[in-house]
């Protein structure tokens, strides 16, 4: 979850290395670094700081190296603590190798080990810095760079991508890929590398990404590419399509803030795409039109707000297509045992694609020669590149750590998807389909509208209350009950107060003992009339012990809204998009929960937005 940045060429690097990484920080946020070939003395030179990156760029008022040759990070801390020492750039033991690093090696331990008894010596505690050691050995019995690249990654085992400056080689760059993001913008006499294209967008769109165990011998006017036998590779460059987006706050406070506001747009933009992809949608996903009719099962796979997404999406599919659906946590999805179903179609779902142990499952699935799509929101991710078929949500740039427009635009793309399947088994009507668009964009006002009949209640009286609250208990059932968990992450996340959700029918099943008047109860509903006399019998017993009884209730739901302590109330919507209608209020909630609090709330501690580890 790191972000790696690097510069070859006629100008000096340190601008565009740190104008990359503040466009890639949401990434990782400990700590930063920059390294360089001196102009000066033609030596590798580095600066490093804790924190975040504008305590790095502090430090060049003191030490203002620059070059023409640069590699800079930002860390999302794995191996050792987030500190200066364990910052990136880590170098070997006469700095003449320098690395900056995004993944794990996971055998570390052994190669330093090894190492050491040669006489190697290390000064943090990173797994990153096995790396350099491992190359100045290399170099040491090496007659070339590529035999010595070579040697090097044949030892290391993991899920990595690394920039190396090797002070030997100060005309080069040394780019390393395996199963994590990596790639190289081409200039006019001058190469941009990144591990996410957006930091190079609007200074070069003709790209080329690293295939997988891949290495690349960078220069200011060429690219060489060899895979991990040191074997020449054909050189792909795609034109990719894109600009760099306005990312200001627009007055807003925050970023997640602003984000929350956009929904309504994003999910009226994702809504206008898929329907403007209706004819091709199934050569988009990688299937022909047989199959899609011929659909028997449906498995969904992500982690995090994605999984929660799915979660949800799983009703969606079993109620309008009446397709059996299984839901997968990607996390652990390769450790489970897996049955092969052929008249399936496997989505992987994430916001980045690039989602690490999501990619991880993705990959597997592919080996075994079964259908695969991924629904992402970057249309030039790994995943996207690698699934037979994709889905794009409009959500646009979501900067703020937590998800808040990829979810809800993650739920209108599977709602369509059911739709569309449905229609196309016959199930449903084009006018039916029609109807289900309409209902998406209805949701989407209600769920805008729902923020401001609230905001100032939230501001100004509840979000000071619940502030206070140490433990929140969140409850939903059927189709709510997925919401609930994706609510109870967002609380967490953001304001680092514990949360935890439940069934709202498992209450007696033990959970109930967690519950006094200390506790805050969290209640969303349920339109259908069933789940929801169900769901308001558990509510009764919450509020008999003694529980405070915060209620995101539908219009008309008289007896729950007289049992809340504090309550919402909205309009009714399509059975099914009730949780996408309650989405934007109960993010607002949480995030003003968070301000008042004064938690960083767009780069909250220990995380990091796109998870590129697993």
């Amino acid at each position: 979850m790191c972000s790696v940045v690097g510069y070859i060429g006629k100008n000096l690097s340190r601008s565009f290395v740190v104008q990359g990484l503040e466009r890639l920080e949401y990434r990782g946020y400990d700590s930063a670094g920059f390294a360089c070939i001196s102009t000066e003395t033609n030596k590798i030179v580095y600066t490093r700081a804790e924190g975040r990156l504008k305590n790095l760029v502090d430090r060049f008022d003191q030490n203002p190296i620059n070059g023409y040759v640069g590699v800079g990070h930002t860390r999302w801390s794995t191996h050792g603590a987030a500190s200066e020492k364990n910052a990136h750039p880590q170098s070997d033991c006469k700095g003449a190798v320098s690395i900056v690093h995004n993944g794990i090696i996971e055998n570390y331990r052994d190669i330093k080990n090894a190492l050491i008894a040669k006489g190697h010596t290390f000064a943090s505690d990173t797994d990153t810095e096995v790396i350099a050691h491992s190359i100045e050995d290399a170099l040491q019995s090496s007659k070339t760079l590529n035999e010595a690249i070579v040697q090097s990654i044949k030892q290391l085992d993991g899920a990595y991508a690394f920039i190396s400056l090797i002070q030997q080689y100060a005309d080069s760059m040394v780019l390393v890929r395996r199963r994590s993001p990596l790639c190289i913008g081409l200039g006019d006499g001058e190469m941009f590398v990144a591990s996410d294209h957006i930091a190079f967008v609007d200074k070069s769109n003709k790209v080329i990404f690293l295939p997988d165990e891949s290495y690349a011998i960078v220069k200011k006017d060429m690219v060489e590419l060899y895979d991990f036998s040191g074997n020449v590779l054909p050189i792909l460059v795609q034109d990719v399509d894109a600009t760099w987006h306005d990312m200001h706050m627009h007055g807003h406070e925050h970023y997640m803030l602003k984000e929350i506001y956009e929904q309504k747009a994003a999910i009226c933009a994702t809504v206008s795409f898929l329907r403007d992809s209706a004819l091709t949608v199934w050569d988009q996903l990688g299937i022909t039109k047989e199959q899609a009719q011929n659909l028997q099962t449906i498995n969904l796979i992500g982690c995090g707000t994605s999984w929660h997404a799915a979660r949800i999406a799983q009703f969606f599919f079993e109620t309008i297509c009446l397709l059996p659906t299984r839901v997968h946590l990607a996390s652990e999805f390769r450790y489970m045992s897996f049955f092969k179903e052929d008249d399936s179609i496997y989505i992987a779902i994430s916001q980045s694609g690039e989602t690490a142990d999501t990619l991880e499952a993705l990959r597997m699935i592919n080996d075994m020669a079964l259908s695969t799509a991924v629904l992402t929101n970057v249309a030039s991710s790994t995943m996207v590149r690698e699934a037979e078929g994709f889905l794009l949500t409009q959500a646009g740039y979501e900067v703020a750590v937590a998800s808040t427009k990829a979810f809800s635009t993650q739920l209108t793309a599977l709602y369509w998807l059911a739709n569309r399947i449905a229609l196309e088994k016959g199930i449903i009507t084009a006018e039916d389909m029609h109807t289900a668009e309409e209902d998406l964009l209805i949701a989407a006002e209600v769920l805008e509208n729902s923020i401001e009949n609230y905001k100032q209640l939230i501001m100004h009286d509840l979000a000071k209350k619940y502030a206070l609250c140490k433990n929140s208990i969140f409850l939903g059932r059927h189709i709510s009950y997925p919401f609930a968990m994706e609510a109870a992450l967002k609380l967490k996340e953001i304001s680092y107060i514990f949360a935890q959700s439940y069934p709202a029918g498992e209450l007696k099943h033990g959970s109930l003992a967690l519950i006094d008047e200390n506790t805050a109860v969290f209640v969303f509903s349920h339109q259908d009339p069933v789940m929801y006399l169900k769901l308001l019998s558990n509510v009764q017993e919450a509020k008999a012990r003694g529980g405070r009884i915060i209620a995101f209730a539908f219009e008309e739901q008289k007896e729950l809204i007289e049992l809340a302590d504090h309550l919402f109330i909205i309009p009714h919507v399509h059975t099914l998009l009730g949780p996408l209608a309650m989405t934007g209020l109960m993010q607002f909630f949480c995030y003003h929960v968070a301000r008042e609090l004064g938690c960083n709330i767009d780069k909250p501690r220990n995380l990091a937005k796109s998870v590129t580890v697993e």
